[in-house]
């Protein structure tokens, strides 16, 4: 196993790849490869293992009763899957999580998790800090459907990866349709939105990156 991957993991960040690894041969963990459009958790399934994306991507998705659905984010390697769900009270994944192309992911159970967390605080801080941060993601997104214009949502979730990230250079998640949908908005009509932003210079949009140009007249979007 290539542990500098784990190394440059949210889980394991700081965490020197020797130290590492003698943590994890005593911990039960196993590799888990999935092919494109497979479903690692199901909705509603019981929440027993936490996941670390060690390569390719995969979305996370809510279905509703209506046939509707909401794609919720798109995680990439590095980043755990399914961890909330895991020490909530309920125990039960409250999405499907759907890979977008082949996955590698490690699968930790959470007494195991738990066994590793106590024997390193590092790791806990990291696990601490990431579900706080998944929380303060959650209010982020309940503010951005608030938004009912098309620029507006649009303006909304290049403001936050910006703040995020403290770049100006944003790069879209997957394609503009794939952004659109996690937007839950029409290609077509984000396309024109941000074509509308680009001929105004208050950003320059070249998929698959975006350049804020005036983060200033980008906020004024919001107020429109």
């Amino acid at each position: 196993m290539d542990y500098s991957v784990l190394e440059k993991s949210i889980l394991f960040s700081g965490v020197p790849a020797a130290e590492l690894r003698a943590a994890l041969e005593e911990t039960p963990h196993h590799i888990q490869c999935c092919d494109k459009g497979e479903v690692l958790f199901h909705l509603m399934e019981p929440a027993t293992r936490i996941g670390i994306l060690l390569e390719g991507r995969v979305e996370v998705q809510k279905s509703f009763p209506n046939g509707s659905q909401v794609n919720v984010s798109i995680r990439v390697p590095g980043e755990m899957i399914g961890p909330a769900a895991v020490f909530s009270k309920s125990q039960r994944y409250p999405c499907d999580i759907v890979s977008l192309e082949p996955v590698t992911v490690m699968m930790l159970r959470k007494d195991d998790l738990l066994r590793l967390m106590q024997k390193n605080v590092r790791i806990l801080e990291n696990f601490t800090t990431e579900i706080a941060s998944a929380a303060y993601m959650l209010q982020q997104r309940l503010e951005l459907y608030s938004y009912s214009g098309i620029a507006q949502k649009a303006a909304f979730w290049l403001l936050m990866q910006s703040r995020q990230t403290g770049k100006s250079k944003i790069h879209i998640p997957g394609s503009v349709s794939r952004w659109a949908m996690l937007l839950n908005v029409s290609r077509p009509s984000l396309h024109r939105e941000l074509k509308r932003l680009d001929d105004q210079s208050i950003i320059s949009y070249k998929p698959p990156i975006i350049d804020i140009l005036n983060q200033d007249e980008l906020q004024d979007v919001l107020s429109r």
